[in-house]
């Protein structure tokens, strides 16, 4: 099955379950299965609304922030130099603030230490979210 198209409450073809769901309705999915030639119509829904305290920033604004980039990725090398990032050649490490990657395509490449099941330190790639 493949999705073709994916609307939000409001845009055409979404007035009789916005109607029907009102606030709930997420957004309306058209899924289209060649084998059974047949085109199917899904809903997203909210079922539960509860009060969520967001964590608090895992790295502060002006927090140095190591960024793992290999050799050949010369493009995000250009874009670390932009943002103003240094390179360590003994970590073999860019090295840049916090604030001028967050919201960009080098924020998924910040490594950060992590324990594993064990306790034993590890390191791995924070994937912005």
């Amino acid at each position: 099955m493949k999705t073709r198209l994916i609307l939000k409450p409001g845009q055409k073809g979404t007035k009789r379950l916005t109607e029907k769901y009102g606030d709930d309705l997420v957004c309306v999915r058209y899924w289209y299965d060649a084998e059974l030639k047949q085109r199917l119509k899904t809903v997203e829904l909210v079922v539960e609304r509860t009060d969520w305290t967001p964590p608090p920033p895992r790295f502060s604004a002006d927090a140095l922030v190591p960024l793992h980039i290999e050799g050949y990725e010369k493009d995000l090398q250009a874009q670390a130099k932009a943002a103003g990032a240094r390179w360590n050649p003994e970590k073999q490490l860019w090295f840049v603030k916090y604030e001028k990657i967050v919201g960009t395509t080098l924020a998924k490449h910040i490594l950060v230490d992590a324990k594993d099941n064990h306790g034993k330190s590890k390191k791995h790639l924070y994937v912005y979210t």
